[in-house]
């Protein structure tokens, strides 16, 4: 789990089976699916699907949250924030560090382990 800042809150990102399964109920999608799309942004930054990203910062947040608590509808989420800074690369990053690292623990590609 990693902290993050959107908006100017500090926010709970937990990359888990149930963030998998929220991802799937909110948006009728695939997470994985969706972030493999986004791997090239390190190479080609117009790959970046900022909705896509914010979907799975919210799939994560929930299941930071935990289980069972009242937790907002994608939509209402994004409401809470006053602005999203896409140029800063911390927190750009660390959504899809947490992802990676979460997601594909055993892959050459995501295999560190998170702090």
């Amino acid at each position: 789990m990693r902290t993050v800042n959107i908006g100017g809150k500090q926010i709970g990102l937990k990359a888990t089976p149930l963030a998998l399964l929220y991802y799937r109920q909110e948006f009728k999608s695939d997470l994985i699916g969706d972030l493999l799309k986004m791997q090239a942004i390190a190479d080609d930054p117009s790959a970046l699907d900022s909705v896509a990203l914010l979907q799975i910062a919210w799939a994560m947040n929930k299941a930071a949250e935990g289980k069972g608590k009242t937790f907002p509808h994608f939509e209402s989420w994004l409401d809470q924030f006053e602005y999203v800074d896409f140029s800063d690369a911390d927190t750009m990053t660390a959504i899809m560090n947490e992802a990676r690292q979460g997601f594909f623990r055993g892959s050459a590609g995501g295999g560190a382990k998170r702090k």
